[in-house]
C-alpha cells in the first residue's frame, strides 16, 4: 500500500485503484485486507474445475462467470465508484443481471459466489465475508474446502438472511439454486 494511503485508516475504491497492481488487496468497510500471494495448485483446481463447467452452463443466457482476480464493488448506496469502501475479489463469481457488470468488474451483489478456503483465508471466508454477502444480498454462498472435500451452502432467505448451512460432502452432483438449471459435478 502506498505510503500516503496508508496514513488513513478508511480506504475507498479511490485508494485501492491507486495501490500498485502487482500487490493484491481487498476493501471490507474500508478496512484493507492483503490476499495472499498465490493460491495452493488445489485452490487452482478446483477454481479451474468449476469456471470449466459453470461456463458452458450460462451459454445463452444473461449470467457470465468470473474468477479472481476479478473486483467486485459493493456499494452501501448510490455513491460513485471512488466513495465505495468495499471492494472483494471471489475466487468465483456468477452475476445475472449485465447492468452491474462494466469494464472495472462488477458495481453490486454477484447471484452466486464459491470461496475455496486456504489456511490464510479461513476466518476471512467464514467469517467477514460471510457477513458482507448476506448483508449485501448474495442469493448464494459456497465455501469449499478442498483438502477435506466438504462444501458449506449459504443462501438467502425470503427474509434477506443466511438461513442455516447445508454442509455436503464433494461427491455427486450439487444444484445452484440462484441460477436454476446450473449444477456442479464433482469430480473424484
Amino acid at each position: 500500500m502506498p505510503q500516503a494511503a496508508a496514513k488513513t485508516s478508511h480506504f475507498t475504491y479511490g485508494d485501492y485503484c491507486q495501490w500498485p497492481d502487482d500487490e493484491r488487496w481487498e476493501l471490507i468497510d474500508g478496512q484493507a485486507f492483503a490476499m495472499s500471494p498465490a493460491p495452493t495448485r488445489l485452490h487452482q483446481e478446483f477454481v479451474v474445475e468449476l469456471a470449466a463447467q459453470i461456463h458452458p452452463q450460462l451459454a445463452g443466457r444473461d449470467c457470465r462467470v468470473y474468477v479472481a482476480p476479478f473486483d467486485v464493488r459493493l456499494p452501501k448506496g448510490e455513491e460513485t465508484d471512488t466513495r465505495i469502501d468495499t471492494v472483494i475479489q471471489p475466487d468465483v463469481a456468477v452475476i445475472c443481471d449485465p447492468s452491474k457488470l462494466d469494464d472495472k468488474g462488477c458495481r453490486g451483489a454477484p447471484d452466486w459466489i464459491v470461496e475455496i478456503i486456504s489456511p490464510s483465508s479461513a476466518a476471512q471466508d467464514q467469517i467477514r465475508k460471510r457477513a458482507l454477502y448476506e448483508r449485501h444480498g448474495v442469493r448464494e454462498y459456497w465455501l469449499l474446502h478442498p483438502v477435506d472435500r466438504v462444501l458449506t451452502i449459504y443462501r438467502l432467505d425470503g427474509d434477506g438472511v443466511f438461513g442455516k448451512p447445508e454442509v455436503l460432502e464433494l461427491e455427486g452432483a450439487t444444484a445452484v439454486a440462484a441460477v436454476p438449471g446450473l449444477e456442479i459435478r464433482w469430480p473424484e
